[in-house]
C-alpha cells in the first residue's frame, strides 16, 4: 500500500488474550486481599489505562471509596494507591503467561500487512515486565511487533498520544494520518484519536464482551446482538471511525483507509 503506513495495536483482548480477562482475577484478588471486594465489572470500567490510574480510577468510584473508608477509617489516598498496585503487579506478572493466546486471525492478518510493507506496532497498559511474559507465546503464536511501548516507557499513558508518539520514530513512520490505531477500550482508541490517527476499536474479542471465544458464540443470537450493539456505542462514542468485532476483520478496514488517504481525507 502507498498510504496506510502502520498498524498499532493493543495488546490484550485486541491481539491477546480473547476477552481480557488476564488483569481480571488479579484485580478482583487484589481488592479483596485489603478487605474491599470489588466486581468484575467495576474491575473492567478503566481498562485501557496504566495500572496504577487504573487502581486509582477503580478506588475513586464512590462504592469502592466508602467500602474502603469504612473497611480503613480513611478515604482512599495516594499511599493506599501504592499499597494495592504493589500487590497488584506481582499477581498480574504471575498470570500473564496464560494469556497470552493469539486470538484468532491475528497472525495471518499481520502478515498480510506486513507483506504490503505496513509497519506493526503496539502499546499496551501493561508494564515492560508483564509485557514480557506475554511476547514470547504470542511470537510462537505468529504475532510479532516492530516495536512494544509500555506503561512507564512515556511521560503519561492512555488517554494521552505519548506511547504513540514514542513509537512512531521507532517504526519509521511520521505522518500520523497514515497511521491506524486498533484497540478493545475507549481510552485506547482515545488514545489514537488523541494523536490524530484513524482509530478502528474491536468489539467482540476484547474488554466489551469481556469472555472467551468459546462463551462468546454459546450466546443466544439476540443476547449476542445487544452485547455487540452496546460495545459498538462505547466504541464509537470515545471517536472510533470503525468498529470491528475482531482484528480477523481488519483488513477491509484497512483497505478503505488506503483509499481514503489516496482521495486526500485525513482522520
Amino acid at each position: 500500500m502507498k498510504h496506510v503506513k502502520a498498524v498499532i495495536f493493543d495488546w490484550a483482548g485486541t491481539v491477546v488474550d480473547y476477552g481480557s480477562r488476564a488483569p481480571m482475577g488479579a484485580f478482583v484478588e487484589t481488592f479483596e486481599e485489603f478487605g474491599v471486594p470489588i466486581t468484575i465489572d467495576e474491575a473492567r470500567g478503566p481498562m485501557g489505562m496504566a495500572k496504577r490510574p487504573h487502581i486509582a480510577a477503580l478506588m475513586a468510584l464512590p462504592r469502592v471509596a466508602r467500602a474502603w473508608e469504612a473497611r480503613h477509617g480513611h478515604a482512599p489516598a495516594d499511599a493506599d494507591i501504592d499499597a494495592v498496585y504493589n500487590v497488584f503487579v506481582p499477581k498480574n506478572i504471575a498470570v500473564a503467561a496464560q494469556y497470552s493466546d493469539v486470538i484468532p486471525g491475528v497472525a495471518a492478518v499481520t502478515a498480510a500487512l506486513r507483506a504490503e510493507g505496513i509497519r506493526i506496532g503496539s502499546t499496551t497498559g501493561y508494564t515492560r515486565e508483564i509485557i514480557d511474559k506475554i511476547v514470547p507465546g504470542a511470537a510462537e503464536q505468529g504475532f510479532v511487533a516492530d516495536s512494544i511501548v509500555c506503561t512507564g516507557d512515556t511521560p503519561e499513558g492512555r488517554p494521552s498520544p505519548y506511547m504513540i508518539y514514542r513509537t512512531l520514530p521507532q517504526l519509521g513512520v511520521w505522518r500520523t494520518r497514515d497511521v491506524i490505531k486498533v484497540d478493545d477500550t475507549e481510552v485506547g482508541i482515545e488514545e489514537g484519536i488523541n494523536a490524530g490517527t484513524w482509530a478502528v476499536g474491536v468489539a467482540v474479542s476484547g474488554n466489551a464482551f469481556g469472555m472467551t471465544e468459546d462463551e462468546v458464540r454459546a450466546l443466544p443470537p439476540e443476547v449476542f446482538a445487544r452485547r455487540r450493539e452496546a460495545a459498538v456505542a462505547r466504541l464509537v462514542a470515545a471517536g472510533a471511525h470503525y468498529v470491528i468485532d475482531s482484528v480477523a476483520d481488519l483488513l477491509p478496514i484497512v483497505s478503505e483507509i488506503e483509499g481514503r488517504l489516496a482521495r486526500g481525507e485525513r482522520p
